[in-house]
């Protein structure tokens, strides 16, 4: 990893309208590399449609391109004509009828796809089999840029300490996390701040800002955390860039503001023989107030 200049950029999609948030994904890109020096920029989640979609599956589907496709290559180029690495975050149209993918598409400084991430854990109300529009993933995904290791996760998974974990073993310095985040604003903070923590990882997480088309409303709060859980960057409620300069050497210290020396490593620290049951299924002890009836 090198020296370099993470953005988020917050902003509000219009809901379902791809042409309009196209254009201003591409309008704060630029904001971004002039006025912050931004070599990796992060997206929210789903920018050019918004999160929760106003028609059905089906529908849906044949409103959203593959990747590559329209909208990829024109932020590949714009990242090209720039010098930039992005996070463009999507629903992807994918190769079998019906199947369409909550994805995250790193782009680097040439134009090229360097990887596209599918999330992994859709929200329930999100998931196909749940009576929702997205199929999941099943890949862990980490590239090596020019910038740093990648990993990319995508708002929900952020719940799970497993998909952070799989990222930072797989070599993972920055992880991204774009998002529609709707519940509250400490268990955003504190998810975002844990995962990067508990890995020793910066979490770039950038949440989406304003109404989706059922009307939901998210909040921003867009931060950027470094590997000892300081935030580094903070949004508010509105629309804004925020970007911090990340340290190739996070981990010397112990806490910031401080010469204590850190003396430990969470990842190699792990005693891995009491991991056993780690990928048993199972479900909490407590009942929530109603379970997703899942098709299977």
């Amino acid at each position: 990893m090198r020296e370099f200049i993470a953005a988020g950029v917050q902003i509000a999609s219009r809901p379902m309208d791809i042409s309009y948030n196209l254009n201003k994904v591409i309008a704060y890109i630029k904001s971004a590399v002039r006025e912050y020096e931004a070599e990796l920029i992060v997206l929210p989640e789903s920018v050019t449609t918004g999160f929760t979609p106003d028609v059905p599956p089906e529908e849906f589907y044949e409103f959203l391109s593959p990747i590559p496709g329209p909208e990829t290559d024109e932020i590949c180029k714009l990242a090209k004509d720039l010098g930039v690495h992005v996070i463009f975050p999507v629903y992807e149209k994918g190769q079998e009828m019906g199947v369409i993918y909550n994805s995250s598409v790193l782009i680097d400084d040439e134009g090229q796809i360097l990887g596209i991430y599918r999330k992994t854990h859709p929200f329930p109300t999100e998931r196909l089999e749940g009576g929702g529009w997205t199929t999941p993933g099943d890949r862990v995904v980490v590239v090596e840029t020019k910038l740093a290791a990648i990993g990319m996760i995508i708002c929900y998974d952020g719940d799970f300490p497993e998909l952070a974990r799989c990222n930072a073993l797989k070599g993972a310095e920055v992880i991204t996390r774009p998002s529609a985040f709707l519940r509250s604003f400490e268990l955003w903070d504190l998810t975002n701040r844990a995962r990067a923590y508990d890995n020793h990882v910066y979490v770039v997480a950038v949440n989406a800002v304003g109404p989706d088309a059922k009307e939901n409303y998210y909040f921003g709060g867009s931060m950027i955390v470094d590997p000892i859980a300081n935030k580094l960057g903070q949004a508010r409620g509105a629309e804004e860039i925020i970007a911090a300069k990340l340290n190739p050497d996070p981990i010397k210290y112990v806490t910031y503001g401080s010469k204590s020396p850190m003396i430990f490593d969470h990842i190699e620290d792990r005693n891995t023989g009491v991991y056993a049951d780690i990928l048993k299924e199972g479900k909490s002890p407590f009942e929530p107030y109603r379970r997703i009836p899942y098709k299977r």
